[in-house]
Formats: C-alpha cells, structure tokens, sequence
C-alpha cells in the first residue's frame, strides 16, 4: 500500500490511477439479500423474492436458486418446477427503496459523481476521492466493506476507463467480489468474451452475427464495421466501438423516479370493460410519453383500481424485456385486469403507474431486432416528435379520438 500511496502524491501519480477510476457497483441478488438479513437460518439455501401465484414472475433469486437455473423475470411455475425446495418469499418494495436510498447515501459520500441505474446498482467516477480516499482499488474495497457493515448485504465492484467496461467487470467477479480491468488490459480482456457480453447484443442480435461466423467479442472487432451495419444498421457502429472498449460517456449524476404513470377518476363509475379499456389505452399513452421524454423505461407494469366503495386494489407484473411503448404498457395492463376476474362492483378509478425504472442507455431495449415492438415504438417516437414540434395533442389512436364512441 505505501508505494500506491507515495505515487498518489505525484500529479503523473493522480493522472494513471484516474485512468481506471470509474465503477459500476452492483448489489448480489438485491431483493434476496435483505430478506436474509432477518432470515439467516434461510443462507445457502435456494431463495426467490416473488408472488407464489401461477402468473407471476421471479423478483429475485439467491444463487443457490440460480444453480437450478432459476433467473429474473422468469414465471414462478417454471422456477418451483425446476428448484422445488426453494424458500419463497413474498417482496416488500417499501424497504427495498429505504435500503437503496441508504446505499445511495454511501455512494455519494464518496463521489459527487454517482448515476444510479436502478435501485440496486450505480456508477461511479472516483477521480476525485483518489487524493483523500486512495486508489481506485482502495475506495472500491471501502464501499463493499462500508455496505456490508451498514446494510448487512454484499456488492460487486467493477473498476475500468470506461462504463461499458466496468459494468463487464462487476459481472464478471458476481458474487461479492472486485475486478480492476486497466487501460492496458482492456481490448485483450474484451476480446475473451463471447459476443453477448457487449450492450445491447440480446439473443436474436447474437443469432444474427452467429450466422455470420460471429461468437466472440474479437470476432465483432475483426469484421470489418461496414458489414456490422449492413446487417445490423446504427447498432453496428454501437456494437464495433464497444469491442474496442470505445466508451466516451462520462458518468452523469441524475435522480431517478421511483415510479411514472397516470390515473383518472370516471365522472359516473362504471362497470363497462370497453370503458376501461379505453381508459387503460389513454392513460398507457401518458405514462410511455412521460417515460420517453424522461430517458426511462420500465420492469414493472401496476394497475391501480379505486371501487365505488373507495376500496382499492393494486396488481403489477414484471416484464421480461424493460418497455417504453404505450402499446406494450396497455397489453400488460389488460391482463392485470382480467386477472382480476368478475368484479363485485363499478369502479371509480383507474391508473397505471411504470416502475423499477432504469436508464434507457444501459439497456438493450433501443437495440432490440424484435421489430415488432420497434414499430410500436417508431411509431409513438414519431408521434412525439410531431407533439413537440407541433404542439398537437389530438394524435392519438382512432380509440381514443372520439371519447363518445365504444370500441370493440
């Protein structure tokens, strides 16, 4: 430690270490590990974080879970078919946000610097704590030990030049560990990797360059960055500088939102599901505007229903791939209301609300080959466009247009 710290001292010293002083810390199964921290006797057993109902979907899972192939998103009767010993536990959302807005504090105790992606995960630039907190490698063993201590959970650290780069670095060294990925060692450690380890290269993407003869983040660096984009459009310029390590963006402070949406109360309650329905539609159309316009998009989809009793009831799903598109909001809201089964009464108020948001720019959504959702999107993104420029609210789907007319 003396030599690192006699070399701080020096600007050229200040200089190299700043070179390598961005982070992605990343929580270990986030949801698992604070339900555990009253539930040790469950530790080293398989956990999900979930509703026990047929239609929902994993929150989380302990990697004892992971084992058996159990992963995020994925139903809840798949996952009790393939581990079913697992220990199911239902989510508690209130303290998973006040874990995070402690985890938060840690985060900006140390940088000013700090851009959250989701409740559970942020980067960091630390350049400017390497003079008071030490190395790169230094502060990033600080924060695991400072959240361990004061949250009883555990993080993975990832330290590199770039965010792209580090973000592989917590992957890579998951669970509770650290990996520093220098500027020197950089493309060699990238090009070890198959090729879905680069943003935004899902599985159809990955099929793609398959058929190519591509599986190796080396494979995308020799490809000549004409052929990338002759198949796969922007994203190919995107997909050639990350298997450079080409990552300018710096990291950027922001707040998130917890949540996004809209909800309407009926001037006569109604038990008329084409009202609803329509409703469902409009009010979908707000909130993925309102996510679009913020950079977001969304995991989990809830619906909100008000009786004329003033009862209320609440139900969301988390989707597999994170959405922006008012289509796709309106889909999953649909069957949230079905799920609901007959109702007992007319209803009052309906909303929708978008939540576990993340930065849209650290998702693969933008670079989906899924054209159907695409169109979706295009087509809102194009309406959003026109809105802006025109100021013209009245571009709405023909259901909408005439809010004296059933639809079928």
């Amino acid at each position: 430690m003396g030599p690192e710290r006699n070399n701080q001292q020096t600007e050229a010293g200040l200089r190299e270490l700043r070179r390598s002083s961005i982070m992605h810390v990343d929580m270990d199964a986030f949801f698992v590990s604070v339900e555990l921290r009253t539930r040790p006797e469950l530790r080293g057993k398989p956990v999900i974080v979930g509703y026990p109902a047929d239609r929902s979907v994993v929150l989380s899972a302990s990697y004892e879970a992971r084992a058996f192939g159990v992963k995020s998103a994925m139903p809840m009767v798949v996952a009790a078919r393939m581990c079913p010993k697992a220990v199911i536990i239902e989510p508690r959302h209130k303290l998973y946000y006040e874990v995070s807005a402690q985890l938060m504090a840690i985060f900006e105790s140390i940088t000013e610097l700090v851009e959250p992606l989701s409740v559970d995960e942020a980067f960091l630039d630390v350049g400017g704590a390497i003079r008071r907190l030490g190395t790169p490698r230094e502060i990033g063993e600080l924060i695991r030990r400072r959240v361990a201590s004061e949250l009883g959970i555990t993080a993975s650290v990832g330290i590199a030049a770039s965010k792209f780069v580090a973000k592989i670095a917590s992957t890579r060294c998951k669970p509770d560990g650290l990996l520093l990925i220098g500027p020197e060692e950089t493309v060699l450690y990238l090009h070890s990797l198959p090729v879905g380890a680069l943003w935004g290269v899902g599985a159809k993407t990955a099929d793609v360059l398959a058929r190519m003869g591509i599986r190796t983040v080396a494979d995308v660096a020799a490809t000549p960055l004409a052929s990338l984009k002759k198949v796969l459009g922007a994203t190919g310029e995107h997909v050639y500088r990350l298997s450079w390590g080409i990552d300018p963006r710096p990291v950027t402070p922001i707040r998130l939102e917890k949540s996004i949406g809209a909800e309407e109360t009926f001037a006569v309650d109604t038990a008329d599901d084409a009202i609803l329905h329509r409703e469902l539609l409009r009010l979908s159309h707000r909130t993925a505007e309102r996510l679009r316009s913020s950079g977001m998009v969304a995991r989990t989809v809830a619906l909100k229903l008000r009786y004329a009793d003033f009862s209320t009831i609440t139900r969301s799903r988390t989707v597999h791939t994170p959405v922006d598109s008012a289509q796709l909001i309106y889909a999953v809201a649909v069957q949230l209301l079905e799920s609901l089964g007959a109702r007992t009464m007319t209803v009052r108020l309906v909303g929708i609300r978008a939540e576990q948001l993340e930065d849209a720019d650290q998702t693969s959504l933008q670079l989906s080959l899924d054209r159907r959702d695409d169109n979706w999107r295009a087509a809102e993104q194009a309406l959003d466009r026109v809105s802006r420029k025109f100021g013209n609210k009245s571009i709405l789907p023909a259901r909408l247009l005439d809010s004296g007319k059933e639809s079928g």
